[in-house]
């Protein structure tokens, strides 16, 4: 892939990035419209040359950009999937900048040079994402991966999420008002991804707890090899989870990788209620030995306690159809608005129980079979319907506490990567277990 050699920094040459791509954008569509009246173009080659130039933009601007890139990808049906399939190379498979500028962030951030450092770093890039690239190192037998963040980026963030977030809020439906809930709490977990002093110590606090899961394994952080800018760990022979998908989806070997993913986000969930919060293939490796290598804590959420304990709450008062707790939990939980009429309520305490209803049933069985095509069409179908309901939309579609962002995309992240293993029979019991530790208050 062709290295990046130079990266816009600054708000104002990013902002020009920016228009130009929506320049570009605005040109493929008049295009589309003129040549629609003298030729059947389809709609889809339309979608594949904007996805392709607004790709292209994020990629060269990293950061945020291309994290939303990402965060879109993850959900196919929230995109058409001429968008879906490009904004995925974001995952790990973005274009990498060249060693000129890597060299220079390790200098400036650490204080020498990565020969200095090491006593062999590759100059090319082994993966590279949305916030930084990662290389690989050696000093003596041991080698490191070194995760280095673009230039620019951590600075920023508050100044793209302002022109990306539209761009967001367009795929996803949102007036500008519904989106403003959920910006801040965005921007402070970019804000963290960001700060790879906070990452090594989330990471090595985490793993140390996460330790004893069986097949599961963590690199292990080097401080003095780091700063804020450069995470250096050790390095995990595998293969991409992506790729382990494309090769072993629906077999024994796809139920025990599923199984261990399952086992690692419910262990978070129960026993630290602070959860790696971004699910995609390209933070797990797969060892010759079928051990699930967590490689990637940039993205942590931390679950606040009165929100955990309504989650699983609402869980249980759906699942035992206590109607009279389920909307005061719903209060609680931020999904009525001040201008909710009576009927109003109704329907959104319907609307959500319902779906709730669908995304708790893995929770509710002592196996659950992820390759169920039906389980997830249900979800898909659903959540189209919902998105066609003018009177829903008309009622405002952004409900629910912030801390859903970060949760949802967890869960609904976890049961994709499950889907596409096809992963059959694994071992869910155990929501009894969240249930009976939450702390006692009613509901």
């Amino acid at each position: 892939m062709k290295e990046q050699k130079k990266i816009p920094v600054g708000k104002v040459k990013r902002a020009a990035k920016f228009i130009k791509t929506g320049t570009k954008v605005g040109a493929n569509y008049a295009g589309y419209y003129i040549k629609k009246t003298v030729s059947k173009q389809n709609k889809e080659d339309l979608d594949k040359k904007n996805a392709e130039d607004i790709y292209s933009a994020f990629s060269e601007l990293k950061g945020s950009a291309l994290k939303v890139a990402q965060v879109l990808s993850m959900d196919t049906n929230v995109l058409p999937k001429e968008y879906s399939e490009q904004f995925a190379l974001a995952q790990y498979s973005a274009p990498p900048l060249s060693y000129p500028l890597v060299k220079n962030t390790v200098f400036k951030t650490v204080g020498k040079t990565p020969d200095q450092l090491f006593d062999e770093f590759g100059k090319s890039a082994v993966n590279a994402a949305s916030i930084g690239q990662v290389h690989k190192a050696r000093i003596g037998e041991y080698q490191y991966a070194v995760k280095v963040q673009y230039p620019g980026v951590a600075e920023s963030i508050q100044s793209d999420l302002k022109i990306v977030l539209p761009i967001a809020r367009r795929f996803l439906k949102l007036s500008k008002k519904e989106i403003e809930k959920y910006a801040k709490e965005i921007e402070s977990k970019l804000l963290e991804e960001a700060n790879y002093e906070l990452e090594l110590e989330r990471s090595n606090w985490i793993t140390s707890q996460c330790a004893d899961l069986e097949g599961t394994i963590f690199p292990k952080y080097y401080q003095e090899l780091s700063s804020k800018r450069v995470l250096t760990m050790d390095w995990i022979e595998g293969i991409h989870l992506k790729e382990f998908m494309e090769q072993k989806s629906g077999t024994e070997e796809a139920n025990l990788i599923g199984q261990r993913l399952w086992d690692f986000y419910v262990f978070q969930i129960q026993k630290l209620k602070m959860v790696h919060a971004d699910p995609h293939p390209g933070n797990f490796l797969i060892t010759n030995k079928n051990e699930l290598g967590v490689i990637d804590f940039g993205c942590v959420k931390e679950l606040p306690e009165d929100f955990y304990r309504d989650y699983f709450l609402l869980f249980e008062a759906i699942r035992t159809n206590q109607m009279d707790q389920i909307e005061s939990i719903m209060e609680r939980l931020e999904f009525f608005l001040e201008t909710d009429k009576k009927e109003d309520r109704e329907k959104v305490q319907k609307i959500f129980v319902d779906l709730l209803s669908l995304v708790m049933k893995p929770f509710q069985e002592d196996y659950f079979d992820f390759s169920d095509e039906a389980f997830f069409k249900q979800i898909y179908a659903y959540g189209e319907e919902l998105s066609q309901d003018k009177e829903v939309r008309n009622m405002g579609s952004a409900r629910g506490s912030k801390h859903f962002i970060y949760m949802n995309r967890t869960l609904f992240g976890l049961f994709n990567i499950l889907h596409v293993l096809k992963a059959k029979k694994i071992k869910t019991s155990g929501f009894a277990a969240i249930i009976e530790e939450l702390p006692k208050k009613s509901a």
